[in-house]
């Protein structure tokens, strides 16, 4: 392991995983987990996490058996809320489940979706940052855009994609962006699902991995493009859909892409099993984990939602949670202190100022210039007596 960071890993038949935002900055985990030599079924499964320690929980909050006839678990997405989760399975279509209750009696309950019923394993699952609608990507090449939670169909496009490989929405969710197999990229308009354009590329360049900034400034969208034996991270600007450079990160294919929460990261996992961290406003590389799933393909990569941690997953080493060495963030007390022992210092720099400032400019006092009040006089009412004419005599 290089790189620095702390990790903690769980072995198993990990297929896909995410994070879930629970309330009062609360962080679970999920993950998909195929039917193995020794186990008789799939289950979807949550564990807690303590910042503390970037550990997960030794043992499961919840627990949920997938029937055989579901196959195997494909893809999941976590509603931004943290209460819904959708998982895509190898023979049925997607699962819907509620997540309730609190840590000590967490509950999955599967519920009915008739839309996404039977319509094969998806490769990509995503909700839109507002948690208003939800994207799927089917290995055949279907695309769908649904409006959450009623799953009114938006977009109903059987030939998108040769296969979809990725896809994400946009900070502001008017737009989604999609992959394919083939090596070409899609904009969607979110709201009615009119295509937006093709993003073009040269004839020997191959678009894999898309995701929108985060940050909130001025707007892009990041893929991966295979060039080649070159393998780039390229940036397009969304406002006019046009390439405006590109920059070596991984040096070496990507198998996913990631971007945190607040947008001032991106995070690349390899093939190979390594992964790096970049620095968005610099475009630099800031941490390194190599032989993270040491030569294993990653197959999921999510940022914590509220800490610098990763969730790395593949089918060999199972699930990892990696501490990034990234500088720590201010927190939200931190911040009032500052300002707190600015205003103090301020303050107490005025009262030296002014019990000093006779000396400090060495001016003499004439005979007949009064001597400078001293600093309780500030203090005192200054309001005039109620005998005193404060306005003089008036001439009528």
């Amino acid at each position: 392991m290089e790189g620095g960071g702390s990790e903690q890993q769980q072995q198993g038949t990990v297929t896909c995983g995410s994070w879930i935002r629970r309330p009062e900055n609360m962080n679970w985990v999920v993950f998909g987990k195929s039917r193995g030599k020794e186990d008789s079924s799939s289950v979807l499964t949550i564990f807690s996490f303590d910042p503390k320690t970037t550990c997960l929980s030794s043992s499961p909050l919840a627990t949920y058996v997938f029937e055989a006839v579901d196959g195997d678990p494909v893809s999941i997405a976590v509603h931004p809320s943290g209460d819904d989760v959708v998982c895509s399975t190898s023979n049925g279509g997607c699962k819907l489940f509620e997540l309730y209750g609190p840590e000590s009696n967490a509950k999955l309950l599967a519920r009915e979706s008739a839309p996404l019923q039977g319509i094969g394993p998806q490769k990509c699952l995503a909700f839109s940052v507002d948690g208003s609608k939800l994207a799927t990507g089917g290995l055949d090449g279907h695309m769908r855009i649904l409006e959450w939670p009623s799953l009114s169909i938006i977009l109903d496009e059987p030939k998108a994609h040769k296969s979809v490989r990725d896809m994400d929405f946009s900070l502001d969710s008017e737009f989604l962006a999609s992959t394919s197999t083939d090596g070409s990229a899609r904009i969607w308009k979110t709201e009615d699902g009119v295509p937006v354009t093709t993003l073009t590329r040269d004839s020997n360049e191959k678009i894999e991995l898309c995701c929108f900034s985060k940050d909130g400034t001025k707007p892009f969208l990041f893929c991966t493009v295979q060039k080649g034996a070159k393998a780039l991270t390229s940036v397009w600007d969304i406002s006019t859909w046009k390439k405006i450079g590109h920059k070596r990160l991984l040096k070496k294919s990507a198998a996913v892409m990631s971007v945190s929460k607040d947008g001032k990261y991106l995070a690349l996992g390899s093939k190979d099993g390594d992964i790096c961290v970049v620095e968005v406003k610099k475009m630099e590389i800031c941490h390194w984990s190599k032989r993270l799933h040491l030569g294993t393909c990653i197959a999921t990569l999510d940022f914590c939602p509220t800490e610098r941690v990763v969730l790395t997953t593949s089918s060999e080493w199972g699930a990892v949670v990696t501490k990034l060495n990234v500088p720590a963030d201010w927190k939200e007390w931190q911040i009032y202190l500052l300002l707190l022992g600015l205003f103090l210092a301020s303050a107490v720099a005025f009262y030296i100022f002014f019990e000093k400032s006779d000396n400090f400019w060495n001016f003499p006092l004439g005979k007949n210039q009064p001597a400078r009040p001293e600093f309780g006089a500030f203090l005192k009412d200054s309001q005039p007596s109620d005998d005193r004419n404060i306005w003089g005599p008036v001439d009528m």
